[in-house]
């Protein structure tokens, strides 16, 4: 592992969990690196690209800020043939469009899997939703919303880089909302066009948003919403809510909370919705999250390195989730309509 924060820590217990074991990890900080170590019976060492020349390392997951990428994915697809490292990298794939498309790219020549930590897409809620979409159970979709309304206190942005354009990428929409924004794409497929603003620092002293909200047209013609924000007190947890001919379908947190569709046994369908109260969700303490979905990525990933197939989240739906976000950006900044159309293409996907 490289980058021991706290993000990693949750890893780490999913890694445990499913009995991966942490080899070796690194940090900037020796101590902290050194802290992380003892408690996950791994060894420390302090140049990164130890990490990822380690002989008994099966794969790398990278758990750093979003502008530091790129060096490690080069590295780990440069090394000899039948010693080069897969790597997963926590959301965002990265901070800027330009690096993601070409650690994608590096990647896919070196024939190394890359995998995108979007944990929500194994939630048992988003994945029967999915199929319940892909089936026509909701009938035509007709509006496709995501709300994250979230609270963040001060101290949570004092941290280096926290709500910076050039660490982060930007602040809510790329860092809480993403999640959001990834399983909409997944659930409804392409988007055409987006209207959208923000506020800059609304509540925290950060250079990025902490308010933004978008109009998304889809190409499938249906219509949505994107709000986002860590300015919200007390912090509700996060919606997707989908509107189909049929009826209407809500997720609260990791939980499906609204299933009120039209259907009949005459339908065929068989499989019941797991409707449940509102669960797991980082609304105001963002360790506040199940590891269960993490559990699941995490085994998808081991599997798709020892089978060689892509895993369900790869280097190309990153993409896709982060050239949204960048769209979404663009729109707030020209105050303007993005046109995305045939532009979100799958970048690698097929092997990434």
């Amino acid at each position: 592992m490289i980058g021991t924060g706290a993000i990693a820590e949750k890893h780490a217990q999913a890694y445990r969990n499913i009995s991966y074991e942490i080899v070796v990890c690194s940090n900037r900080s020796a101590v902290r690196g050194r802290d992380f170590a003892a408690r996950h019976c791994a060894r420390f060492v302090e140049r990164w690209q130890d990490v990822c020349t380690d002989a008994a390392v099966d794969f790398v997951d990278l758990c750093t800020l979003p502008d530091f990428r790129l060096p490690v994915i080069e590295l780990c697809a440069g090394l000899p043939i039948g010693t080069r490292k897969p790597v997963q990298v926590q959301k965002p794939i990265a901070a800027d469009l330009a690096t993601a498309h070409r650690m994608i790219e590096v990647a896919k020549a070196a024939g190394i899997a890359l995998g995108v930590v979007s944990q929500h897409r194994f939630d048992d809620s988003s994945q029967f939703l999915k199929r319940a979409i892909d089936a026509g159970r909701l009938g035509r979709i007709l509006e496709a919303d995501a709300y994250v309304k979230w609270f963040r206190p001060p101290e949570y942005y004092a941290r280096p880089g926290k709500g910076a354009w050039a660490g982060e990428g930007g602040g809510v929409l790329i860092n809480q909302g993403i999640h959001s924004v990834d399983l909409l794409l997944w659930m409804m497929g392409p988007v055409e066009y987006v209207d959208a603003q923000w506020q800059l620092g609304a509540l925290h002293k950060i250079e990025s948003e902490d308010v933004v909200n978008a109009l998304i047209h889809y190409e499938s013609g249906a219509t949505g919403v994107i709000q986002a924000s860590t300015a919200f007190r007390p912090g509700s947890p996060e919606r997707i809510e989908i509107h189909g001919t049929k009826g209407t379908a809500i997720l609260a947190g990791d939980r499906l909370v609204n299933w009120e569709v039209e259907e009949s046994l005459e339908n065929g369908w068989r499989e019941p919705p797991p409707v449940q109260a509102a669960g797991a969700s980082g609304a105001s303490d963002p360790m506040a999250i199940s590891l269960t979905p993490f559990e699941r990525q995490f085994r998808d990933f081991g599997d798709a390195i020892k089978s060689a197939h892509p895993p369900l989240v790869a280097g190309g739906q990153g993409y896709r989730a982060l050239e949204l976000v960048d769209a979404i950006y663009r729109s707030c900044r020209e105050g303007r309509r993005i046109m995305l159309g045939l532009a979100l293409t799958d970048h690698g996907a097929t092997h990434a």
